[in-house]
């Protein structure tokens, strides 16, 4: 495995003469105006061009770019034909293909699968400019356009479904999109590392499809190479037949033995029979495809094998059969240094829409346009989200230098700015510059979480740097406010009551919103949140700086319904705890189990992969499936709103808790009805991604367990 390259110290390739472009071309006429007869890469993507460090296809773009590449951007193809793809010609060395910042099946359905009203990434929010499944879509059409150009899968969408994975929308386990796209190679998580070696050794001549070697790259092969230990972890109680003459003995799991305090991870290591093995030949079986889509224990056990190899400093590869071919996933990428960092978010990006858009507004653009990214990744490690997965749970933090550069950018070069920097932070707000105290212990650490079940004594919280950051930004000339409206990670800011007071005191623009998600420890345990005892110690910091500072400030906390181990019982104690708090939510959230999380795995297996999967014996987890069932745990949400009474009112008796109907502010709701509520919207039917009428879930927002709008406010560090 090649060990992590800086990314600026590669000798840059000839086509490095032409320099940077003012956009990366779009058409055959803006390459003639260029200068350029070819593009050496073409990047495919399902979002509108918008040449900012918020936008996969952009940060990936113009790395290439300044590595010397000639770089190419088909944004949003008419994929009926083959036609689009051939727009800028046949690219020298590979297509890069990306559904864009979103899932296409998240951005296209809601969490009961009907169909959106919006786009956030399409100029003037139109629906239809990305088919379902658009890396599938998009591979087929770069196939049949050239027949021979290699093509590199890459973006969210990929990197969710790089192996075998639960699809909610088919309901169904689907084999890697690598294996149904027949892509040559599927680079996952942040991809800077992984694509600049990718295309310096192909325009060197190295066939796309033989490259084998790099980190963060899945790919098919025959069998599994000779030298290479295979270990497949067995069920705790159950030996699982092998597949394969050269799958090697199944190592027997040795998880009961020495399990861990909580402080030490809640997933434990794969124990070996002679210990781990060496890292450079060891090789972990993943149950097949063709076993986990029919058998839900194997599916659990193969999830949290996957989780457990998820620390680049001590992930092993990992491979998986599909058919009569290898899944073969390298170790996760090595992450960013702060240097590279730097450099990433320095490139002379246009900051602006194509001026193909004219004058069409693109909300994901408008969302983020005033806003700074600081940092990548998180160690939360809650079970809904998807950051783990892609981004990794190392944070990669910029230098201050660099960010205060960059609101000097937007100050001087962004059309409309009025002095306000709308946000300022990344997947979470409060993470900057924390890391394990000792690096030794982060590389060799399995723990999914660094803030669950509590704060590891090994994780610096020091929020110092982050308040001297913002201190600097706001004394910026030019700048008057900088709201901060990341997530926060509110348990990690009761440990510096300096940081929530200049928070409160300065970045604050009348509320500030907060996800503890549920207040009931049962669904709290499977999400991997704290518990309401730290958001009742923020609150009381909050409140007690909002009134230092003379403010009016709120707290608006975000809860998600139906996410797998709540009960109605849960649902009815959380509506309880917002009436008590004189909360009214208007959006609210229902669970959509994502691409690979652990949710999903606990939806589909109604097990529990955080702890040891069992074929009899393991942890079940409770799923509300029915769409009926899922109505009423989001109707819990949205007490207040008369529409829900009735299902209330019949829910409440049949649990027994016929108290809780009638006028007392003790009371959940009355016993009258408003005329002309109570009877449900009538929505038709919209038909769902497999041509079958929806069958009922609910929302999730890419990377965050929230919907699309919430998700373009973060994708700031969703990119690659």
């Amino acid at each position: 495995m090649l060990a992590a390259k800086n990314l600026f110290t590669y000798p840059r390739f000839w086509a490095k003469r032409f320099g940077p472009a003012p956009f990366l071309p779009m058409t055959r006429a803006e390459m003639d105006k260029l200068g350029w007869d070819s593009c050496d890469i073409i990047i495919v993507t399902g979002d509108a061009y918008i040449d900012h460090p918020s936008f996969g296809m952009a940060i990936i773009g113009r790395l290439l770019e300044a590595q010397g590449f000639r770089v190419g951007i088909i944004a949003q193809p008419d994929w009926t034909s083959a036609e689009a793809f051939k727009a800028l010609g046949k690219p020298n060395l590979f297509f890069g293909v990306t559904a864009g910042n979103m899932d296409s099946l998240v951005n296209h359905y809601t969490s009961d699968r009907r169909l959106r009203h919006n786009d956030s990434y399409t100029p003037d929010g139109a629906m239809g400019k990305r088919p379902d499944r658009a890396v599938l879509v998009y591979s087929q059409r770069c196939r049949e356009a050239f027949k021979d150009a290699p093509i590199v899968l890459g973006g969210i969408e990929a990197s969710l479904r790089r192996i075998a994975q639960y699809d909610h929308w088919s309901e169904k386990v689907r084999r890697s999109v690598l294996v149904d796209a027949k892509a040559d190679i599927l680079v996952y998580g942040n991809a800077e590392r992984a694509i600049i070696e990718i295309a310096h050794r192909a325009a060197a001549g190295e066939k796309v499809r033989e490259i084998r070697d790099i980190r963060g790259t899945a790919f098919l092969v025959d069998r599994v190479p000779d030298g290479f230990t295979v270990l497949a972890p067995d069920l705790v109680d159950e030996k699982v037949p092998e597949l394969t003459a050269d799958s090697g003995p199944w190592a027997i799991s040795e998880e009961l033995r020495n399990t861990p305090a909580p402080e030490a991870a809640q997933i434990p290591p794969v124990e070996a029979k002679r210990g781990r093995g060496d890292l450079a030949s060891t090789v972990v079986r993943l149950p097949a495809f063709e076993q986990v889509k029919d058998d839900r224990i194997l599916y659990a056990h193969a999830s949290r094998i996957l989780h457990q190899e998820s620390n680049p400093g001590n992930a092993r590869p990992l491979v998986q059969r599909h058919g009569d071919k290898e899944l073969w996933l390298n170790a996760p990428p090595i992450p960013l240094e702060t240097p590279e960092m730097d450099g990433v978010y320095d490139l002379p990006y246009a900051r602006a829409p194509h001026p193909a858009y004219g004058e069409a507004k693109i909300p994901a653009w408008d969302m983020i346009r005033f806003s700074v990214n600081i940092m990548r990744g998180c160690f939360g490690g809650c079970s809904f989200c998807s950051i783990t997965e892609h981004e990794g749970r190392i944070i990669q933090s910029r230098s201050e230098k660099s960010i205060l550069r960059e609101i000097e950018e937007i100050r001087d070069k962004v059309e409309g700015f009025t002095g306000v920097i709308s946000d300022m932070g990344g997947p979470t707000a409060n993470m900057y510059r924390l890391a394990c105290k000792d690096p030794k212990i982060e590389a060799v650490c399995r723990r999914p979480s660094c803030v669950y079940p509590d704060i590891c004594k090994n994780l610096n919280t020091d929020h110092t740097p982050l308040i001297e950051l913002y201190r600097k930004a706001r004394a910026i000339k030019g700048v008057k406010k900088i709201h901060i409206a990341s997530g926060l990670r509110y348990d990690l800011a009761v440990k510096s009551p300096e940081y929530v007071k200049e928070l409160v005191t300065h970045h604050v623009g009348g509320y500030l919103k907060i996800a503890p998600e549920h207040t009931e420890d049962g669904p709290l345990s499977k999400m991997m949140k704290p518990g309401m005892g730290a958001y009742d110690r923020f609150k009381e910091l909050f409140d007690k700086y909002a009134k230092a500072a003379g403010k009016k400030y709120y707290l608006i906390p975000y809860f998600i319904a139906a996410h797998p181990g709540t009960t109605d019982e849960d649902m009815m104690n959380l509506a309880l705890w917002l009436k008590r708090n004189k909360f009214r939510a208007d959006q609210v959230q229902t669970f959509l189990p994502s691409p690979m999380s652990l949710s999903a795995t606990m939806y589909h297996t109604e097990q529990n992969p955080l702890k040891p999967i069992r074929r009899n014996g393991g942890e079940p987890v409770f799923s509300a499936k029915g769409l009926k069932q899922r109505r009423l745990h989001k109707a819990f949400l949205r007490y207040h709103d008369p529409e829900n009474w009735p299902v209330l009112r019949e829910a409440l008796k049949a649990m027994g808790r016929a108290d809780l109907i009638g006028p007392g502010m003790h009371q959940l709701v009355p016993a009258w009805q408003p005329p002309g509520t109570g009877k449900g919207p009538a929505r038709p039917q919209s038909r769902g991604p497999e041509g079958r009428k929806p069958g009922g879930t609910t929302p999730f927002m890419q990377h965050t367990g929230r919907g699309p709008k919430k998700a373009a406010q973060g994708q700031r560090a969703r990119r690659g």
